[in-house]
């Protein structure tokens, strides 16, 4: 049904899991990625091919009643769904190094920085892709090109924002890496494909952008 033959389980830290469930080229698999390069936790990963016919199968629904990736299959055959959800788990069972938080305030303002750039700038980024990109047109019925048009200038408009955050303050959710600045690295990068160009101009991410991207979980 899509996925490929690669199978079987891991050890991690005295624990269990058998595999992550994803897609390599699309974003929100790349965020787990990231996120757990970052703690230096090895996964399993199972490619899976995001065409329709695999989309709609009954099996992929059985994982993901959203039938999205990226899917967290545990040991005893529970699934985790939701990016942050499944960083989330790893962050409670392998709290170093801390990207989601330690003090209440700290917490709080990551998952501020998170959701703004989560629900702005990635968003906008995926909308367009998705009602603009020919390769999308099976998958997202209708297409409606003006609204990806809309939100080509949504997204630039929250970089724009993000680069008023970013001339003054190192990271997004401020002086330490952290899972704000995973969704924003990955949407930005995401802009490419999407054919929004990021200008210069924005100083704020450029500067920030070069030194999250040259981590070497960004590679992830």
């Amino acid at each position: 049904m899509g996925f490929s033959e690669k199978a079987g389980r891991i050890q991690n830290k005295g624990r269990s899991y058998m595999k992550i469930i994803e897609t390599n080229a699309a974003p929100n698999p790349r965020r787990v990625r990231v996120f757990l390069a970052e703690k230096g936790i090895q996964v399993l990963y199972e490619e899976f091919t995001l065409n329709i016919e695999n989309i709609q199968s009954d099996e992929f629904a059985s994982l993901n009643p959203m039938r999205q990736v990226p899917i967290l299959i545990l040991d005893d055959g529970e699934t985790i769904t939701e990016t942050m959800a499944i960083c989330r788990y790893f962050e409670e069972l392998n709290p170093e190094p801390r990207l989601l938080g330690e003090t209440a305030l700290e917490k709080a303002r990551i998952e501020m920085w998170n959701r703004r750039v989560e629900l702005g700038l990635f968003f906008a980024v995926a909308q367009a892709f998705r009602h603009l990109h020919p390769k999308m047109s099976e998958r997202e019925v209708p297409q409606v090109s003006d609204w990806g048009a809309a939100n080509q200038q949504k997204a630039i408009a929250r970089l724009e924002l993000l680069d008023h955050r970013l001339r003054t303050s190192r990271f997004i959710a401020g002086d330490t890496y952290s899972v704000a600045d995973i969704t924003a690295l990955v949407a930005v990068d995401f802009m490419v494909a999407a054919r929004i160009e990021r200008s210069e101009e924005f100083a704020g991410v450029t500067r920030w952008y070069e030194e999250v991207s040259t981590r070497p979980s960004a590679a992830a």
